[in-house]
């Protein structure tokens, strides 16, 4: 797999190694709203029909140091209040070490390189 460069590339590489493990592949679903009235979107949605079994993914991808990954705490929280369960796939040059620590530690994240071990160990492939 090659490393994508852009978050649009990083959603295509998330979505193409669940159609590979054989879940179906939703994008952009819409789910309720937000504290501030604007629509929730989940960028991936993964399921799992067999096992009746989905997982929401939110991809995020940081090419350089920047303001962008203040929004990270308030992906995590908003995770908390989707109907499935949730988390970060990340990657990207551009995230500092501080930030990666917080989004490991949360439980609620994963590194592009580990998504695949991640997938088969939540839905038991």
């Amino acid at each position: 797999m090659l490393e994508p460069s852009s978050g649009s590339e990083l959603e295509d590489a998330c979505a193409e190694l669940g159609e590979a493990l054989g879940l179906e592949v939703r994008r952009q679903l819409y789910v309720g709203r937000r504290i501030w009235g604007a629509r929730r979107r989940i960028d991936l949605v993964l399921t799992d029909r067999e096992r009746r079994r989905s997982l929401g993914i939110e991809c995020k991808f940081q090419s350089r140091a920047g303001t962008a990954e203040e929004k990270i705490p308030a992906t995590i929280k908003d995770i908390a209040a989707w109907p499935i369960d949730g988390l970060v796939c990340f990657t990207g040059p551009g995230f500092s070490t501080n930030m990666e620590s917080f989004l490991l530690a949360s439980g609620k994240a994963v590194e592009l390189a580990d998504l695949e071990t991640w997938l088969r160990l939540y839905f038991v492939l």
